[in-house]
């Protein structure tokens, strides 16, 4: 049987989850990047299920919201939990250059992975030169 031998446990666990660790963030961690014409963003969601995940668009701000219940019932006796649990919030500004409109998002093993489409407007694009003649409009 575990039995508690530390008295000050109990406030570093309180300490750690409202000023967060290294090791024990207060958020989700996250990793993003660009690949070809989405921005992907990967979210460490472990022991949560996916009906409690909240995902939501305003004005060019992702929110995520997740929420991990205790799994002890209750009326049990605690005997250690370190495991972060409650409601997790974070927010990433999307800038112009994305596509919040087609934002696809899974879920599998725990991790949030959601696939952020670049706007047409912003993808880079090939600038075709003509020869020979200047542009219409232009005194050469």
């Amino acid at each position: 049987m575990l039995m508690r031998t530390d008295p000050f446990r109990e406030l570093d666990r309180l300490t750690q989850q409202t000023l967060g660790t290294r090791s024990w963030p207060t958020a989700m961690p996250m990793d993003a990047y660009r690949a070809d014409d989405a921005v992907v963003v990967h979210f460490d969601t472990p022991g949560v299920d996916p009906e409690a995940i909240d995902l939501d668009v305003d004005r060019n701000i992702l929110t995520v919201r997740v929420d991990r219940p205790s799994p002890a019932p209750n009326a049990a006796q605690v005997i250690a939990a370190e495991r972060p649990t409650g409601t997790f919030r974070r927010q990433l500004f999307l800038g112009d250059s994305l596509d919040a409109e087609r934002i696809n998002a899974s879920y599998d093993a725990g991790v949030l992975t959601l696939r952020i489409p670049v706007a047409e407007e912003a993808k880079s694009r090939k600038i075709q030169i003509s020869g020979g003649e200047p542009p219409k409009g232009i005194d050469a």
